[in-house]
């Protein structure tokens, strides 16, 4: 196989029309080289070059070569500028997993701040609600993935966790209902006994969290309805159908129907991370987009 490095060569003696001035042009000695002319026509296996007076001239295999030297040391920097723009991340590719609420309150403005700041990087975009955004950071399908932790944050091999936001469940109430009136937090074990629209029916880290803060405030809730979507749950709750739990993420737009009301004893939390694969963490494209949505996430909870 040609070597690269010796077609450059062939290249500079081809266009300075010596040994001697390609040896000065490109900081080698003469005798350097000639010794890599020498191995190169050794793996063409025909002559490169012949004296012509004082210098030499090539022959029509060095001639041919000459010309694909030319082409390839264009590739060449080519190549190299690309992967410097992919290692700068100005390009590229970086494969984002979120759940819904994510979806509608986070990621949006985080894309379009990355957009503008990262223009020519491919996002890959994926919502995976109900299903869990994580899993497809751990088999190395997505780079970067929203996803909610309830308790102490997972130490998983090849991941790493970057807080957002902590997302307080509320309590949405019929706006007719007695509690819908009073002021300050209501105690969760005040709903014992109410009809429930259950937000979230699917099993996950979401719906555990409201079960266990229910059965913490001593009781276990009786869903009259199921809805399984935060926009549904509140319409449903507006029919009188009973109340919900439902994070703040969740409650972008409030139905004008409904009373939200904060909750205590307990007060459900969900927290909000993103996370990345070890390996791609520390890329500037994933730094990009993690700063991103830090940005987004304070934006949030500075009108909450």
């Amino acid at each position: 196989m040609l070597d690269v490095r010796r077609l450059q060569i062939l290249r500079a003696v081809v266009s300075s029309g010596s040994v001697t001035a390609a040896a000065a042009n490109l900081g080698y000695t003469p005798s350097a080289i000639s010794q890599q002319l020498a191995v190169l026509e050794k793996e063409a296996r025909t002559s490169l070059l012949e004296k012509a007076g004082r210098g030499v001239r090539p022959t029509a295999a060095g001639l041919l070569l000459a010309k694909h030297a030319a082409v390839l040391t264009a590739q060449l920097a080519a190549a190299e500028a690309e992967l410097a723009d992919l290692r700068a991340g100005r390009t590229g590719r970086l494969r984002v997993t979120f759940f819904a609420t994510a979806g509608a309150m986070l990621v949006p403005p985080a894309v379009a701040a990355f957009r503008r700041s990262h223009p020519d990087v491919q996002l890959d975009l994926a919502l995976r609600d109900p299903q869990d955004p994580l899993a497809e950071v751990l088999t190395g399908e997505a780079d970067l993935a929203v996803v909610v932790v309830i308790g102490a944050v997972p130490v998983l091999p090849g991941v790493r966790f970057l807080h957002l936001l902590d997302d307080p469940y509320r309590v949405v109430l019929p706006r007719e209902h007695p509690l819908a009136e009073e002021s300050g937090p209501v105690d969760l074990a005040r709903l014992a006994g109410e009809p429930w629209v259950e937000a979230v029916s699917f099993p996950g880290p979401c719906r555990q969290l409201v079960l266990d803060a229910c059965a913490a405030a001593g009781f276990t809730p009786n869903p009259s309805a199921v809805s399984d979507d935060f926009p549904s749950a509140q319409g449903f709750v507006a029919a009188g159908l009973g109340m919900a739990l439902i994070p703040t993420l969740g409650l972008g737009i409030t139905h004008p129907g409904v009373a939200v009301r904060p909750l205590r004893n307990p007060e459900p939390v969900r927290q909000i991370y993103a996370a990345a694969r070890e390996s791609q963490h520390d890329h500037p494209a994933v730094q990009g987009f993690l700063h991103a949505l830090t940005n987004a996430a304070e934006a949030v909870c500075a009108h909450e």
